[in-house]
């Protein structure tokens, strides 16, 4: 059977499988490497099955599909899915069942999408290698020593080991394309404003956008088409009709400007990285591309700036668990005694470190006293990126470079040194900041056999060309025909 859910449509169309059957196939990869890899943190067999009947009964008596009629696709347990738990991989929400569905879930299954399974992801999306889930760490499909990156970890790592065809993530920072990098799947941050919010569990309000996974532009563009377009309920969604983004993709790339960001090729990037990137910049080239130096002069603060904003936001989005409402609330009958300490008891028992750090980073950035020196001046910086990005879209029609400065690393190897983990992130969160649409697409592997990752930049809106030049690249190379062996 087809790994690409393009070529699965048509295989239901013409009567070569079933929805069952299809289901059925991933579900038993899921009971073969669920637990070498850790990708979900539920699945629901009955439900699948039960879905994929449906889809095969309306087949058979004529009844009109969705365009993923059939098509097992897995969400990221950040995004609301009624009456199917929703935990954000904290031991704050290990119980909750939402009461409604995202706006995302419900057009997935208007679409006759079979939902397969919740994701694992670090805690409320905070981290860069899924270490911090309350739940277990993810491993990398390629190396199961080392991490599948974060915060969508099992999102990208599902893809990879072939226990979904599709998924969805969340990006605030570049827990989309930095996983799907460290797995060699790949990963789009749409516009901020083109994908529904209503329903994801916000981590930071003006940055988070739900986005798609998956192993070819072809199959991210007929995702990205489904969960795309205005909602009346998101107040930050965008009234703007949703392209079909399939139709351009065959488009070729002469005389298309990519600007080359030359900040992100200097110290800190690793040497094989580097290099791979330079082979994709000549292949452009050659495809009639016209490569041109960029440089973007306020990305030096992407990462001091994102790390106030984001904080300041989750510290902020956090404070409803309480343990009043709903929730984890603490058995410690010392914090009977008062409201404070049940508040606090329940909160120290629930959250793990690194979401009390960004909690506690954001505190003191929105504190009196401190609001205008932290908060306030990342606002103003924010802005300055996002000039240097529209700025450079008038010279240019996208941008390049890498999506992460190294590639897999260790389980373990960064866990102890915040900082560090950090910078994992300090070529994504541009896009977070500027609102932009950018993605993540395998361009070759390490001397170990690591899966290397390029990142396209576009203006707001221009999902479709960065689909396109993914697409081009991909029907002329083998990298995303890669797997993991032990699957």
């Amino acid at each position: 059977m087809t790994d690409s859910a393009v070529e699965l449509t048509r295989g239901f169309k013409e009567g070569k499988w079933t929805a069952v059957e299809t289901t059925q196939l991933f579900l038993d990869r899921i009971n073969a490497n669920e637990s070498k890899v850790h990708a979900f943190l539920s699945v629901d067999a009955d439900r699948a099955l039960a879905d994929a009947r449906k889809v095969d009964e309306k087949r058979e008596a004529g009844e009109s599909l969705g365009r993923l009629a059939g098509i097992p696709v897995a969400v990221k347990d950040l995004i609301c899915t009624q009456e199917w738990t929703t935990t954000c991989g904290s031991k704050m929400l290990e119980t909750y069942r939402p009461p409604y569905d995202a706006t995302v879930v419900e057009k997935l299954q208007a679409a006759d999408a079979i939902l397969i399974g919740k994701t694992n992801l670090d805690e409320f999306a905070m981290g860069s290698s899924t270490e911090h889930s309350a739940f277990g760490r993810t491993h990398n499909p390629w190396d199961l020593e080392r991490v599948a990156g974060g915060s969508s970890g099992g999102a990208a790592a599902c893809v990879a080991a072939d226990m979904a065809l599709l998924s969805l993530g969340t990006d605030t920072g570049g827990s989309i394309r930095q996983p799907a990098a460290f797995c060699g799947v790949v990963g789009l941050k749409p516009t901020y404003g083109r994908v529904s919010r209503r329903g994801l569990i916000a981590f930071a309000s003006s940055l988070d956008q739900i986005g798609p996974l998956a192993w070819t532009a072809e199959d991210t563009a007929l995702l990205l088409e489904t969960i795309a377009g205005h909602d009346p309920a998101d107040s930050t969604s965008a009234p703007r009709e949703v392209p079909s983004y399939s139709d351009t993709l065959n488009q070729p790339l002469k005389g298309l400007r990519i600007g080359i960001i030359e900040d992100h090729f200097e110290e800190g990037l690793n040497h094989e990285i580097s290099q791979a990137i330079q082979t994709l910049i000549q292949w452009l080239e050659d495809a009639g591309a016209i490569p041109e130096p960029v440089r973007l002069p306020h990305s030096r603060y992407g990462i001091a700036t994102y790390y106030v904003v984001a904080s300041s936001e989750a510290s902020s989005n956090l404070a409803r668990y309480d343990a009043a409402h709903y929730g984890y609330r603490t058995s410690n009958e010392d914090a009977a005694e008062n409201l404070e300490a049940m508040y606090e008891r329940s909160r120290s028992e629930a959250l793990g470190n690194e979401v009390k750090r960004r909690i506690m980073l954001g505190t003191y950035a929105l504190s009196s006293g401190y609001y205008d020196a932290y908060y306030l001046n990342a606002l103003k910086v924010r802005r300055l990126i996002r000039d240097d990005f529209e700025s450079a879209f008038q010279k240019v029609d996208l941008l390049l470079g890498p999506t992460t400065p190294s590639a897999a690393f260790r389980a373990g190897e960064k866990s102890t040194d915040p900082l560090s983990m950090y910078l994992e992130d300090i070529y994504t969160v541009l896009a977070n900041l500027a609102g932009v649409p950018a993605v993540a697409f395998p361009c070759g592997q390490t001397g170990e056999g690591l899966p290397i990752s390029a990142q396209l930049w576009g203006p707001a809106f221009e999902e479709g060309r960065l689909l396109q030049v993914v697409h081009q690249f991909q029907s002329h190379t083998e990298w995303h025909k890669k797997r993991p062996s032990f699957s």
